[in-house]
């Protein structure tokens, strides 16, 4: 007999359960009672239904403006980055029970990265209203500062700087996407020594970016890890070498991305701002979820239309259904439901999104 852990998916396609939205809706498994929503979302094997209540908490106890993004630890707890100064991090268990929060006091709170250093992981967080970028330890201790970059002769004193995401290398080399700034990416050794940039602003010029919103280390291919930058305005994932050097678009026409997240053969992309048919200029309230397989064709859009393409070109991609405002991140679990945190959505928590 296989004594193999069956987890909430494998039971639903095994039993035909996935089928019946009758039977998806109130079901889970190993105490995670989500008040599943009876709407899914989301296209071909990757479905959804949607939990709202999941992450929220007592707004007066722990209350936050924005939820920026999510990472998963070792011990499978759910960490949130906010913008709020009392509570910068919220940290959840999978079933939505907080189990600590803290804060840096920083008020633009806004990238979160973990990292695994041996035994211990790191978290990487970035403050665009201080240009802070720095390393903490789970308790929240900050053991590294990255200086900023006028200090250093890297930019001149009038370049602005807002640095919006990190991402770490191989090596421990770490990136820092100056997206609301001066568009570089800027890496650094992992003592926090200057190394180079690259980017730049620019909205003609292939190696330049217009809001390099996110940067992500892509290691789909083990031989040769890559870095995924995130170009908000033009709905276009850049992929460059961890020297700097471009290698190709990946566009998403009708998406204006956040970061992405890199989980075994997939892409996942919270899309902040969409269009619509009869508009394309950057509209709110008009988020969904986007999610790209291991060869970047777009799979499936929780939220948003079913994805089409003619002629091997993916056609524009618009919000279908209401559920999200503006979609800044996607944490994705063992089980692979997706955890998202929205930016200016009135004040709202993270939702749950279980695969069925």
């Amino acid at each position: 007999m296989n004594t193999k852990k069956m987890n909430r998916r494998d039971f639903l396609h095994q039993t035909g359960a996935a089928s019946s939205l009758s039977l998806v809706a109130p079901f889970y498994i190993g105490g995670l009672a989500p008040n599943l929503e009876k709407e899914i979302l989301g296209h071909g094997d990757y479905r959804y239904c949607v939990d709202k209540g999941w992450g929220k908490l007592d707004s007066e106890k722990y209350p936050v403006n924005n939820c920026h993004e999510m990472v998963m630890d070792r011990r499978g707890r759910i960490i949130l980055l906010t913008d709020h100064p009392k509570n910068n991090i919220l940290i959840y268990d999978k079933s939505g029970k907080l189990l600590e929060n803290r804060t840096l006091n920083f008020t633009g709170a806004h990238g979160l990265t973990i990292h695994d250093e041996g035994a211990e992981q790191f978290l990487y967080i970035t403050d665009v209203a201080t240009g802070s970028v720095v390393k903490t330890d789970m308790s929240g201790r900050i053991v590294l500062s990255l200086e900023h970059p006028a200090k250093s002769g890297i930019y001149s004193l009038c370049s602005p700087y807002s640095p919006t995401e990190t991402a770490i290398g191989p090596f421990g080399d770490i990136y820092v996407a100056d997206g609301y700034g001066s568009q570089f990416i800027l890496q650094f050794s992992a003592k926090g020594e200057f190394i180079r940039k690259f980017g730049g602003d620019s909205f003609l010029q292939q190696d330049k970016f217009k809001q390099v919103h996110g940067v992500t280390l892509d290691t789909r291919d083990k031989d040769r890890p890559t870095l995924l930058c995130s170009e908000r305005i033009k709905n276009t994932i850049k992929r460059f070498s961890l020297e700097g050097e471009f290698i190709e678009d990946i566009y998403l026409p009708g998406a204006f991305i956040s970061r992405a997240v890199v989980n075994d053969g997939n892409i996942y992309l919270g899309v902040c701002f969409g269009m619509s048919k009869n508009n394309y200029n950057m509209q709110l309230n008009r988020g969904f979820v986007t999610i790209l397989d291991q060869h970047n064709r777009v799979v499936s859009n929780p939220g948003g239309e079913k994805p089409i393409y003619r002629h091997g070109k993916l056609q524009l991609m618009l919000q279908h259904q209401p559920v999200f405002k503006h979609c800044h991140d996607v944490c994705v679990d063992e089980d692979k439901n997706l955890y998202v945190c929205q930016w200016n959505a009135d004040h709202v928590y993270p939702f749950r999104l279980v695969r069925v």
